[in-house]
Formats: structure tokens, sequence, C-alpha cells
């Protein structure tokens, strides 16, 4: 009986202990259970996190890309008038002096014809700046004359008005550009180059190159001014438009300078 006794305590504890491990065991996997879920949720949350963040980074860039997108239209816009205006009445109004300094030279003493003539001629050429500035300014001119014949036209501009070489070179062969509208962008990224050349960097010379590769056109413009340090100037207006404008069109602008070595700007642009 005693023995039986002994038996039956021995199945109890033996129980007992099976069912301590299965509760161990039980307890360990709700455990693991929980740090996988905990795991999973965190996973998830950061991935939540980093879409909503790349979202809202997107949307941003989208936003100063309009923002961007949008100034220069403006501008465009502003420059169209201002070409109009220079065209059909400042442009007139010269017309009409140069046609009365024409007939007044013929009805002058001898000793003063020189000096109308001379007039005449500073009239006429103002007319003619006038007339090659208005063309610069308004996109829809410089569409119709295309790119390179656009450059070509504000560089006899600004050759007569400032540079004793003012030229553009051409390399490979001429490749259509995909959107029209990217014309006018880099043109007045050449053309805020030239403002800056005129009215900073006292130089000589200008020249721009226009290297047509496979796949990308790198225009390079260079002066041979005093330069300037980039990376004071870096905040200026400026080259900050040009910089935006170039990333308008997916375009990688580079400006280097040292002072008394001109100035250089790159731009490689994906045809």
């Amino acid at each position: 009986m005693f023995r039986i006794w002994i038996l039956v305590c021995a199945l109890q504890q033996q129980t007992i202990k099976e069912e301590e491990i299965a509760l161990i065991g039980y307890m360990t996997l709700v455990v693991i259970m929980l740090l996988f879920m905990v795991i999973v949720f965190f996973i998830a949350f950061q991935r939540r996190k980093s879409k909503l963040l790349l979202d809202n980074f997107k949307q941003q860039q989208e936003f100063d890309e309009e923002i961007s997108r949008t100034q220069s239209e403006i501008q465009e816009q502003t420059l169209k008038h201002v070409g109009w205006e220079l065209h059909d009445n400042v442009g007139q109004l010269l017309a009409y002096a140069s046609m009365q300094l024409n007939m007044l030279g013929t009805k002058v003493p001898e000793d003063v014809k020189g000096k109308v003539q001379e007039t005449t001629d500073i009239v006429k050429d103002s007319l003619k700046e006038v007339r090659a500035l208005s063309k610069s300014l308004n996109n829809d001119v410089l569409l119709n004359m295309g790119f390179e014949e656009s450059i070509t036209n504000e560089l006899n501009r600004l050759k007569r008005m400032k540079f004793s070489l003012a030229e553009l070179e051409i390399k490979g062969d001429k490749r259509e550009f995909s959107d029209k509208k990217h014309e006018i962008i880099l043109f007045r990224i050449l053309q805020e180059f030239f403002s800056n050349s005129v009215k900073y960097s006292e130089a000589d010379q200008l020249k721009v190159i226009l290297d047509y590769q496979t796949d990308i056109l790198t225009i390079t413009a260079t002066d041979d001014g005093k330069g300037f340090d980039v990376a004071s100037a870096e905040k200026g207006s400026g080259l900050i438009n040009m910089k935006s404008r170039a990333e308008l069109i997916d375009a990688d602008l580079e400006i280097t300078s040292q002072p008394n070595h001109g100035v250089k700007l790159t731009i490689h642009y994906p045809i």
C-alpha cells in the first residue's frame, strides 16, 4: 500500500512538472509572439513614417518646382511685354526721330550738316540696338529664330555695346530639342551670365561653345574679366536664378572662377 502511495505521488509530481514545462513553453511562445508583433509593428511604423516623409519631400519638391516654373513664366511674360514695348513704342519713336533728322539734314546750313548726320547715325544705331534687344526679350521671336541664332544675335549686340570679341563656336552635329521651351530657359541662363559679365566682370571678350554629343549638349560660356570668389557669390540672386532654371530642365550647371582669371559657366543638358 505504501508503495502505491509513493507511486501515485511520483506520478502527480511528474504531471505537475509537465504542466510547469508546458506553462513555461506557452508563456515563452506568448512572449515570442508579442516580440514578433512589436517588431512587425515597429517595421510597419518605420515604413509608414518613411513613406510619409518621402511623400512630404516629393510634395515640397513639386511645390518648389511649380513655384520656380511659375516665376519663370511670369518673368518670360514680363520680358515679352517689355520686348513689345521696345519694338512697338520706343522703336517707332526712334524711327520717327531718324526720319525727321533726315529731313532736317537737307535744310540746315553746310556747317551744321555734319552734326545732324552724326546725330542721325546715333539714332539709327540706337534703333538697331532697341530692335536687337526686343528680339532677345521676346520668347516667341527667340523660338522662331532658333537657339543658335538667338545666341549669335545677343553676342553681336554685346559686341557692339562693350566687347571687342563675342563669338559662338559650335561642335558636333546639331540636335533638336525635345522641348522647345528648354531653348528659352538655356538662353535665359546664358543671358544672365552675359548680363553679369557686362555689369561686373570688366571683361573684354566673351565666348560660347555649344558641344553637341550623343545624348548631352555641353554649353560653355567664358569671359576674360576680373572674376570673383564663387563661394561668396553663391547666395546672389543671379546665380540662384541660373541654378533654379537649370533644375527645371534637369540640367547640371557649374560656375567656376578665380579673382583675375575670368568666369566660366558650364551646363550639361540631356538631349
